[in-house]
């Protein structure tokens, strides 16, 4: 039975806090609080009340129900290292979930690729040339002009890889350059949290570490310019918790190359049985360092691998070693991912008879698409452990958040989204002169403390099943494509949302020539607390059908040579 009047509300939810994050918050601009937050005493134990605003706003014809959510409550403590002191209760994200009067479950419309306009014939082009793959897995490092690339932080280029489990850990990274450097951060999901704090050089990897490898060569195995950078986590890091190696025949050999690490964490206590957050690994490595009088040239493609190394107790029980990209084998530089320098961006050849279309779901098309992570509650409900990676999208849900931040503690609220755009109604035989992926978003986590994100669009390699889609199982990004900013909303600003705009030109033309669908996945690399923000989805009722994502796709007949 529906009421005849139905209120809709709007929720403005926030990202996990705890007490000694709040003490940095006195003190530093959010956009600024990066890690290493390595655990520090903090205040008194005190409740942080959920921000909950209630907001009238305009139904459309049909009458959708927003339904509110309730906010998780998450308790951790962050302490120092001999001791714990004070516990903080979290809030999480909430918003509405959307959902016709009608019907339980809106019915999955399709429609066809539509031609929209004619343009006069000419050659087109966006940003700088994307050279070919030599990997599977690709990522393009963004220069930025600045002295310190942690105020860029929110604008790294980003990749993952792992899983969240008891045993198991997950890794955000973050990467970028400037003219002296290039810098790699990891932000780490653990449970358990375990370093010596006598190390040496031979055991480094015995613990909870993350290494580094990176190749300028082309060659086949390892040389003199293949270099290891490996470091420990610790409680403030040093020279002791870390160490370099060069490559030789088949091998590596300890070589001084000067870098730099800091490490951070957060959770209630270093070497213990308590459960956790996680940590995280900034790499600074000097150009110099490398033999180099500066950064690489635009397009320059090196070869680049990581590894994660894991202990959960103190006894050292064996945990599988986690390596980006999956395949890749740590003294074979081929079998690495590609590091490109330079944002992403795509070239069209000269076009005639140039023809827009597009492609959202509706009569003739189906787009699947689905959210994973922490959603717009963090995992309300959820053991994060054991149940949040493995939770799937609800069938129904008419909404999907982006989110992720620069303090580890607060991972239960990060989260993706995927979708796979069909591409077979699109007539063959011409190339891409541009795509753009037109997103609705109709709100973000406490409007009065948000900031703007730079969404950033990723191409995968497989396909997923529909309500099975998980954190621990969506695919991996193969390479970023293109992003586009998204401001924070100070208000719900009625149906069907605010359109945002993303640049995804590079993976529907590869898309299109290998003719697959478009196969995508959308993360940011936020800083800021509060960074969701909140769009709709393409199982949105039909009353909103224009708010569905969307792509814009012209095409164009190649010129001859």
């Amino acid at each position: 039975m529906f009421r005849s009047r139905i209120r809709v509300l709007l929720l403005i939810g926030c990202c996990l806090s705890f007490s000694t994050v709040l003490l940095f918050a006195q003190v530093i601009p959010s956009h600024f609080l990066f890690l290493p937050i390595v655990a520090q005493p903090g205040p008194s134990p005190s409740t942080v009340v959920p921000s909950v605003t209630a907001t009238s706003t305009p139904l459309p014809t049909s009458t959708p129900t927003l339904t509110p959510t309730r906010d998780p409550t998450i308790t951790v403590t962050s302490t120092s290292t001999a001791t714990p002191t004070g516990t903080a209760t979290s809030t999480a994200t909430a918003t509405p979930t959307v959902a016709t009067t009608s019907t339980a479950t809106p019915t999955v419309a399709t429609s066809s690729a539509t031609p929209t306009s004619s343009a006069t014939p000419t050659p087109t082009s966006t940003t700088g040339p994307t050279p070919q793959p030599r990997s599977a897995f690709r990522v393009h490092a963004p220069y930025h002009a600045v002295q310190d690339l942690s105020t860029k932080f929110g604008e790294m280029a980003l990749f993952w890889f792992g899983q969240v489990t008891p045993t198991q850990n997950y890794t955000d990274v973050r990467i970028g350059s400037n003219d002296q450097e290039l810098y790699v951060y990891l932000a780490i999901f653990d449970r358990r949290l375990w370093y010596n704090s006598t190390p040496s050089v031979a055991t480094l990897t015995d613990w909870d570490a993350a290494t580094l490898y990176l190749d300028p060569g082309t060659g086949t195995g390892l040389t003199a310019n293949s270099y290891r950078f490996t470091a420990q986590l610790s409680n403030g890091g040093g020279a002791a918790f870390q160490a370099s190696a060069r490559g030789t025949t088949g091998t590596w050999v300890a070589a001084p190359v000067a870098f730099t690490t800091t490490p951070g964490w957060r959770g209630q206590a270093l070497n213990d049985n308590s459960d956790d957050r996680g940590w995280a690994m900034t790499f600074r490595i000097p150009f110099s360092s490398l033999g180099l009088a500066g950064p690489p040239s635009p397009g320059t493609a090196w070869r680049m691998a990581v590894e994660v190394h894991d202990r959960d107790d103190q006894a050292g029980t064996p945990i599988p070693v986690q390596v980006w990209p999956p395949a890749g084998v740590t003294t074979n530089p081929t079998s690495w991912g590609d590091l490109v320098f330079g944002a992403p961006g795509y070239t069209s050849p000269p076009t005639t008879n140039q023809t827009t279309y597009t492609l959202r779901q509706g009569p003739g098309l189906v787009v699947q698409d689905a959210g994973v992570g922490g959603g717009t509650t963090c995992g309300d409900g959820l053991d994060f452990w054991t149940e949040w990676g493995q939770a799937t999208d609800p069938p129904d849900s008419s909404q999907f958040n982006v989110q992720n931040q620069s303090d580890i503690a607060d991972w239960p609220c990060f989260a993706k989204y995927y979708a796979i755009f069909p591409l077979a109604s699109l007539p063959p035989g011409q190339v891409v002169v541009s795509a753009q992926l037109i997103l609705h978003q109709f709100g973000n986590s406490q409007p009065e403390d948000a900031e703007r994100s730079l969404l950033q669009a990723f191409v995968v390699g497989e396909n997923w099943q529909a309500g099975a889609l998980t954190w621990n199982n969506a695919p991996l990004a193969r390479e970023n494509i293109g992003s586009g900013w998204v401001d924070p909303l100070p208000a719900f600003p009625g149906w069907p949302g605010v359109p945002r705009t993303l640049d995804v030109s590079a993976g529907v033309a590869r898309a299109y020539a290998e003719g697959s669908p478009l196969r995508l996945a959308l993360y940011s690399a936020d800083s800021a607390y509060h960074s969701g923000k909140y769009f709709v989805s393409s199982k949105t009722g039909d009353w909103n059908a224009v708010a569905r994502p969307t792509l814009i796709i012209t095409l164009g007949t190649p010129v001859a040579p």
